[in-house]
């Protein structure tokens, strides 16, 4: 396994009705390095946006959909999400704020 950066850890933010109505419980949702652990997803977090604390950190493994085209049989890419919850008296994730 290769050493992961702490920005190469977060691919982007996920919007979708469901992560919306998480961000009010200060829990936001992104996807993330197929590799990295719970501890790196804190890491990079805690990093990237100044003045945040994070709680806890629960991951979703997604293995790649089989698809067909013809005759030919192939899989799309196997993806990881973490919805990173934060504590109380931390400060919002600001690229959530305008949506």
């Amino acid at each position: 396994m290769a050493d992961i950066k702490y920005y190469d850890v977060i691919l982007k933010p996920v919007i979708t009705e469901k992560s919306m109505a998480g961000m009010a419980d200060k829990k936001y949702t992104f996807l993330v390095n197929t590799e990295a652990n719970k501890s790196q997803i804190k890491e990079a977090v805690e990093k990237m946006f100044e003045g945040t604390k994070v709680k806890s950190v629960n991951t979703i493994n997604s293995d790649g959909k089989n698809k067909r085209r013809g005759m030919v049989v192939g899989k799309t890419a196997k993806t990881k999400k973490a919805i990173v919850t934060l504590t109380a008296d931390s400060k919002d994730i600001e690229i959530f704020a305008g949506l």
